[in-house]
C-alpha cells in the first residue's frame, strides 16, 4: 500500500465525518455551475434572450455570494476535520510519521476529498441544468425554452475556481497538523474540563441587548427605518453572542439546583453534559442562530414581495386601465368609446368605470424636494362614489365648506406631506386663480385613480366649494381622468396592450397599464424568489452541517463517557434518550432563535410595506422547521450508530 492509498483509505475511514462536509460542497458546485452555465450561455451572452441582462446580473451576485460562502465554510470545515482527529495524529506520530508526511497524508484526502466534490457537483449540475433552464423560460414567459447548452468557460470556471479555492484552504490548515506534542494530541480528550464560568452582567447585558433590538425592530416604521436598521442588527447580534455564551450556562446551572428536575431519569446526566457543551459549542450555536435568522428572513422576505406585490400594485394603480385628458371634451391621448369598443370585442367585462372631472392644483410641499405639490381637486361626492364602487374598506369622506383632504396613493407615510390645520394657499389653473384652503387630515393609501401626473394626488372639497372653483376654469384647462377596471385583470394582457397600442407614442406618460406593470413586476418577483431560494437552501444546508461537524468533533470523548456509564448500568435506551434530548437541544435551540429574530423582523417588513409579513413569514418558518427536523434525524441516527459500536466493541 503506497501513500496515497493510505490516504483513500483515511477518507473512508473518516467518512461519517466527511458525508456532511461533501455533501454541502457538491451542493455549493452544482449550483455554482448551473448559474455559470446560465452566465456563460451563447445566447445569453449575445443578447438573444429577452430580459435576460438582468437575470444575469443576479446571477452574477449570487456567484460571489456562493464563492465567499464556500470559503468560510470549507475552512471552518477543514479546521474541525483536523480538530476531531488530534487522537489519529499523535498516534501517527508515535509510530514514527514525520509531521511533512501527515501534512501529506492531509494534503492527498483534501484533493481526493475535493475532486470528488468537483465532479459530483458538476455531474448533478450537467442532470438539473435542463430542467433548470425550463424553469427558468416559464419565469421569463419565452416562447421556447433556452437551449441545453454547457458552455466550456462555465465548465472550466466552476472546476479550476473550486479546485483552486479547495487547495489554498487546504495549505492554511495545514500548519495546523503537526505542531502539537504527542502526549497533547493522544490526551486531547482525557483533558478534564474546568467548570463553565458565566457571568450575570453579561447576562444582564445579553436581555437588555435583545429587548432593546427588539423593541426598535418592533417599532421601525419608513421614517426612522434608516437610523433604526444598524442598531437593530448590532444589538440584535450582540444580544444573542451573550445569549449562547453566558445565559446557556446560567439557564443550566439553575436546572441543577431544581432537585425535582435535576434527579428525574436520566436528567442527570443529560443537563451536567449540556453544562459543558452548550459552553464548548456557544460560537457555533450562535453563528448558526444568525445564520437561521438570515436565511429566514431573506426568504421571508422574497415570499412576501412575492406574494404581496399583486395587492401592493392595485392599492398604487386602482384601475386596470386609466388615463387623463387636458380639456373637458378631448380625446388626444385616448378615446373611451374606442376602449369600451375593444372590450366588448375581446368580450372582456367592466367591473366598474371612473370619470373624474377636477382641475389641477399647487400647493405648499413639507418634506419634499419641491417647493409646491400637484394634486388634482374634485369633490366628495365622486371620491365617495367611486369609493364605494372600488369596495374600499375606509369611512367617507365629509367635508366642510373652505377646508379639503389632502389624499396619496402611498400607504404607510408617518408625516404630513402637505401642512394641515391652517389656511394655505392654492393655486388653480396654472395661477389664474388662488385662494385659501384649510387642509384638514391627509389620507394615505387613498387614491382611486393613478394616471401618472394628473391624479396621482387628489384634494378633496365640498360639492359648493367644487362648484364654485371650476365655475372659474376654462374647459380646455380642465382635467378629465378616466379608468376602467376589467375583470379578471390578471389575464387580460393581449386586451390591455390592444388598447395601449392606440396611445401616440408622445402621450403615454398619461396612460396607465396595470396589467403590463403586473406581469414584469410578477416576473421579477418570481425570478428573485427562484434563484433566491437556492442561496436559501445553501445557507441551511450550511448551518446544519456546523452543528453536524461539531457533534462529530466530540464523538470520540462521547464514546468513552457512554462505554463507562454502560459498564456502571446506564441502558442502551437509555443512552439513546440522553443523546437524543442532547442533540435536539443542540440543533433546534438556535434555531428557535433565530425564529424569534425572524418574527421580528418580519414585524419591521411589515410596517416599512404596510402589510401583514407574518403569516407569510409562518409558511417559510414552517418550511425550516421540517427541514430542520430532516437534518436532525439523519445526524441523530447517524451519531446513535457510532456510539453503538462503543458497546458492542
Amino acid at each position: 500500500m503506497n501513500f496515497r492509498q493510505f490516504a483513500i483509505k483515511n477518507v473512508r475511514g473518516n467518512w461519517h465525518q466527511y458525508v456532511a462536509y461533501f455533501l454541502s460542497s457538491v451542493f455549493s458546485v452544482m449550483i455554482f455551475f448551473i448559474y455559470a452555465a446560465f452566465i456563460f450561455h451563447p445566447d445569453v451572452v449575445h443578447g438573444h434572450i429577452h430580459a435576460a441582462k438582468g437575470v444575469r446580473t443576479g446571477m452574477l451576485f449570487c456567484e460571489y455570494i456562493i464563492a465567499i460562502f464556500s470559503f468560510f465554510f470549507i475552512l471552518y470545515s477543514m479546521s474541525a476535520f483536523l480538530k476531531s482527529r488530534k487522537k489519529e495524529f499523535g498516534l501517527l506520530s508515535l509510530f514514527g510519521m514525520t509531521r511533512g508526511q501527515m501534512r501529506r497524508m492531509v494534503l492527498y484526502e483534501n484533493i481526493a476529498t475535493s475532486l470528488l466534490a468537483i465532479g459530483t457537483g458538476i455531474a448533478f449540475g450537467t442532470l438539473f441544468l435542463k430542467l433548470f433552464f425550463m424553469a427558468l423560460s416559464t419565469i421569463l414567459e419565452m416562447e421556447h425554452p433556452i437551449r441545453f447548452f454547457i458552455a466550456g468557460k462555465a465548465l472550466l470556471l466552476t472546476a479550476a475556481g473550486f479546485f483552486v479555492l479547495f487547495l489554498f484552504i487546504t495549505l492554511i490548515t495545514l500548519f495546523q497538523v503537526g505542531r502539537s506534542q504527542i502526549i497533547d494530541l493522544l490526551k486531547a480528550s482525557k483533558k478534564p474540563k474546568s467548570p463553565p464560568l458565566a457571568s450575570k452582567w453579561l447576562v444582564l447585558l445579553s436581555v437588555c441587548c435583545l429587548g432593546a433590538g427588539y423593541y426598535l425592530a418592533y417599532t421601525m416604521n419608513m421614517s426612522n427605518a434608516i437610523v433604526y436598521m444598524l442598531p437593530v442588527v448590532a444589538l440584535v447580534v450582540a444580544g444573542t453572542f451573550f445569549l449562547f455564551t453566558q445565559a446557556s450556562v446560567i439557564i443550566f446551572r439553575w436546572l441543577q439546583r431544581r432537585k425535582s428536575v435535576y434527579y428525574k431519569q436520566t436528567n442527570l446526566m443529560t443537563i451536567s453534559q449540556l453544562v459543558f457543551k452548550m459552553k464548548d459549542n456557544a460560537r457555533i450555536l450562535f453563528t448558526v442562530s444568525v445564520m437561521s435568522a438570515v436565511i429566514l428572513t431573506a426568504s421571508g422576505t422574497f415570499y412576501v414581495f412575492f406574494l404581496g406585490s399583486k395587492e401592493q400594485l392595485m392599492d398604487s394603480v386602482p384601475q386596470t386601465i386609466s388615463f387623463y385628458e387636458k380639456g373637458l371634451n378631448t380625446h388626444d391621448v385616448l378615446d373611451p368609446e374606442k376602449v369600451r369598443t375593444i372590450l366588448k370585442e375581446d368580450r372582456v367585462g367592466i367591473s366598474y368605470e371612473v370619470q373624474l372631472v377636477g382641475a389641477s392644483a399647487q400647493l405648499p410641499a413639507i418634506g419634499r424636494s419641491l417647493e409646491t405639490s400637484t394634486a388634482l381637486i374634485i369633490s366628495e361626492e365622486s371620491y365617495n362614489e367611486y369609493g364605494h364602487k372600488m369596495h374600499r374598506d375606509r369611512p367617507l369622506l365629509s367635508v366642510d365648506p373652505g377646508h379639503a383632504v389632502y389624499v396619496i396613493p402611498y400607504t404607510g407615510v408617518s408625516g404630513s406631506l402637505v401642512e394641515t390645520g391652517k389656511p394655505l394657499p392654492v393655486k388653480i389653473n396654472d395661477g389664474a386663480t388662488e385662494l385659501p384652503l384649510t387642509v384638514d387630515r391627509q389620507v394615505s393609501g387613498g387614491s382611486i385613480a393613478y394616471p401618472r401626473g394628473a391624479a396621482t394626488e387628489l384634494l378633496v372639497v365640498d360639492a359648493a366649494q367644487y362648484t364654485q372653483l371650476l365655475q372659474g376654469v376654462p374647459d380646455d384647462k380642465k382635467t378629465v381622468v378616466y379608468g376602467f377596471e376589467l375583470k379578471n385583470w390578471t389575464s387580460q394582457g393581449d386586451t390591455a396592450a390592444k388598447i395601449e397600442a392606440l396611445v401616440p407614442e408622445d402621450m403615454k406618460g398619461q396612460f396607465d397599464n396595470r396589467v403590463a406593470r403586473y406581469e414584469e413586476t410578477k416576473q421579477s418577483m418570481a425570478l428573485t424568489l427562484f434563484i433566491g431560494l437556492f442561496i436559501s437552501v445553501l445557507f441551511f444546508i450550511a448551518s446544519g452541517s456546523m452543528i453536524y461537524f461539531k457533534l462529530f468533533t466530540e464523538l470520540e470523548e462521547d464514546r468513552d463517557q457512554f462505554r463507562a456509564l454502560n459498564r456502571i448500568g446506564m441502558t442502551a435506551a437509555e443512552i439513546r434518550r440522553t443523546v437524543t434530548t442532547q442533540i435536539a437541544i443542540i440543533f433546534f435551540v438556535p434555531c428557535l432563535v433565530g425564529i424569534v429574530h425572524t418574527m421580528f423582523a418580519m414585524k419591521s417588513l411589515g410596517n416599512l410595506l404596510v402589510v401583514s409579513a407574518m403569516q407569510y413569514s409562518l409558511v417559510v418558518v414552517g418550511i425550516y422547521i421540517v427541514m430542520q427536523s430532516l437534518y436532525f434525524f439523519a445526524a441523530r441516527r447517524s451519531y446513535l450508530n457510532k456510539i453503538a459500536k462503543s458497546f458492542t466493541s
